[in-house]
């Protein structure tokens, strides 16, 4: 028997086309969620609308651009006028960058990162925000282990993370004594679109090459929906999946070989990718 947890909730999810995005609208859909379902694709976040409206969830597809404050607000505007309420924001739209900073023409792409990861999530949450202290709600951030500690050819999307994690710290202390919380989610590697959405230096995607980063043991994008939806539920403060509640430890005890072995770790899986080619889906 499903969970209700969140039954008769509104959520608006962004980033929900594909991945944890579109595994979270499923799940919150099984348990009787109102959804606000916001991506770029329109045509993608439509078939996710209808799949969780099957499901027995109410689900609005917004074709909104994260990067875009008006569109933020307008995404907010309408799960307000639709569902009268807001109970919970997740803030799930990524995008990333593989390059050298030195290799990249010029700073479009960093400021594209960081428009998506960080600047869409505070558009969102700021105009979100009003509501969910009516509602007493909750916010939840999915940043990425990216945003604890750094790794190479990554620069936008570590800095955009670190940063995201910065507002998540200081806005729950900030909203506490309104009963809302704030909920950071940090995911390792997750097997979804997102890697085969990698830009390179000229801004094109990386493709099914992408995939090869991924293994047998690669945590599902479901699996991390599922973990974030225990952890929106009970208001907890931050988790860590993967390596980080190691790393993390380990890079204030020791931050010089926590460098070596996070960079040994990156260039083994790089050298993976470059010898196995893409792996299908």
């Amino acid at each position: 028997m499903a969970s209700t947890r969140f039954c008769e909730q509104a959520v608006i999810v962004t980033g929900a086309s594909s991945g944890i995005g579109e595994s979270l609208a499923l799940r919150l859909a099984d348990e009787g969620a109102w959804l606000a379902l916001a991506a770029r694709r329109a045509d993608r976040l439509e078939a996710v609308a209808a799949a969780c409206r099957q499901r027995g969830g109410r689900a609005l597809a917004i074709p909104t651009d994260v990067s875009d404050e008006p569109a933020c607000r307008s995404l907010v505007d309408r799960a307000r006028q639709e569902f009268g309420r807001v109970d919970m924001l997740v803030n799930n739209a990524g995008l990333s960058v593989v390059a050298l900073l030195e290799e990249l023409h010029n700073l479009d792409l960093f400021r594209r990162v960081m428009g998506v990861n960080f600047y869409g999530a505070l558009y969102c949450t700021y105009h979100a925000l009003p509501h969910l202290i009516e509602s007493r709600g909750r916010l939840v951030n999915v940043s990425s282990l990216g945003g604890k500690f750094a790794i190479p050819y990554n620069s936008s999307y570590v800095a955009s993370k670190f940063a995201l994690g910065g507002l998540s710290d200081s806005l729950r202390l900030e909203v506490r004594r309104h009963g809302v919380s704030v909920t950071l989610i940090c995911p390792y590697w997750v097997v979804s679109e997102f890697h085969e959405s990698y830009l390179d230096r000229e801004g094109e995607r990386k493709g099914k090459a992408g995939r090869a980063l991924y293994t047998a043991r690669t945590m599902t994008a479901d699996r991390c929906a599922q973990i974030t939806l225990e952890a929106a539920y009970r208001r907890k403060r931050q988790v860590l999946m993967g390596p980080g509640r190691f790393l993390i430890p380990l890079q204030a005890l020791a931050p010089g070989l926590a460098d070596r072995l996070i960079l040994r770790s990156f260039m083994r899986s790089v050298r993976r990718r470059q010898s196995e080619g893409p792996r299908r889906s």
